[in-house]
């Protein structure tokens, strides 16, 4: 999954090397940036920059077992096995336990991990017709107060629902081919949200690589605003930064996140990933969005009035 980098064909092993045996004690002590160790299936494979998904997201597990997530990112084993063959060093020891077990799921033969396209495509079209209903009933009705706050209520819920709905294309879970998945992707999330897939798979699979820990899991990295948890508060406390009043942050939370997070943080933070990686493509895709959004708005509201009614749906 992903757009980390391209899949080259894989260079042949050392035939000269002897397969070798491990401990997880010496499997652990290879986790630097450029000495990666991980384990798939209890074989030991060595990685210094050479994940095809981004360095980003195998760093994770370095000197760790990497099984499962390994079978949740790649729905097709048989292909990524002749890339990571190359790669394989050696295997653990016979009297090494598990280290993480891989969680299987036999409701999958009963079928209910098939997607249907078609409930997706209703999806796609139940959106846009809420974007449609918003900009008519301004349009037709006026511009008054209860009037714009139904359109914003119209739009917020269309960009809550093109939120879930990018997520499992992004998932590649929807159509049969990655390529379709992709695509589909970047019209949702660029076109009906104007953001980035890439950067939102950048961000996203690294939550599902390790979630929720902490400096890993870029969703719960809010540092500077909000310490979460029981891991930061005791980290804060030790470093004694006291930038906010974190003893008050469950009053403030709600003052804060919703007004700046989306609409000015994320805003910003897909603007510039986007500009700084030259990501044009999806640049192109988020432009779709803000075009077709101000040809609509700001002849009713003017530029101010859109852009506020932007920053209040969001």
């Amino acid at each position: 999954m992903g757009g980390g980098g391209q899949l080259r064909e894989p260079a042949e092993p050392d035939s000269g090397r002897a397969a070798a045996v491990y401990t997880w004690e010496e499997v652990q002590s290879h986790s630097s940036r450029n000495d990666q160790w991980l384990v798939i299936d209890r074989k030991v494979t060595q990685w210094a920059k050479r994940h095809p998904g981004g360095f980003r997201v195998i760093s994770h597990y370095a000197g760790e077992d990497a099984t499962e997530p390994f079978s949740a990112f790649h729905p097709d084993p048989k292909f990524v096995q002749r890339f990571l063959k190359p790669l394989q060093i050696g295997e653990l020891a016979s009297t090494e336990p598990e280290n993480w077990p891989i969680l299987l799921h036999p409701w999958k033969k009963d079928g209910l991990f098939r997607s249907q396209p078609l409930l997706f495509c209703l999806h796609v079209g139940h959106i846009l017709l809420l974007e449609a209903l918003a900009w008519l009933v301004v349009l037709h009705w006026g511009t008054s107060w209860s009037l714009t706050f139904l359109c914003a209520v119209l739009l917020a819920t269309a960009q809550s629902q093109a939120g879930w709905l990018q997520h499992d294309f992004g998932h590649l879970s929807v159509c049969k081919t990655s390529r379709w998945n992709h695509l589909v992707h970047k019209f949702v999330i660029g076109s009906l949200k104007g953001a980035s897939a890439n950067w939102w798979n950048h961000r996203h699979f690294q939550h599902h690589a390790k979630p929720n820990i902490f400096r890993k899991d870029p969703d719960i990295n809010m540092l500077d605003m909000f310490v979460l948890g029981t891991t930061q508060p005791v980290e804060y406390g030790i470093k004694k930064i006291k930038r906010f009043p974190y003893n008050r942050q469950h009053q403030y939370f709600f003052l804060v996140a919703p007004p700046l997070l989306i609409p000015v943080f994320y805003n910003y933070h897909i603007m510039h990933t986007m500009i700084t990686r030259r990501d044009w493509v999806d640049m192109a895709w988020a432009l779709t969005f803000y075009l077709r959004y101000f040809w609509c708005y700001v002849p009713l509201y003017g530029l101010l009035g859109a852009l506020a009614l932007m920053a209040f749906f969001r």
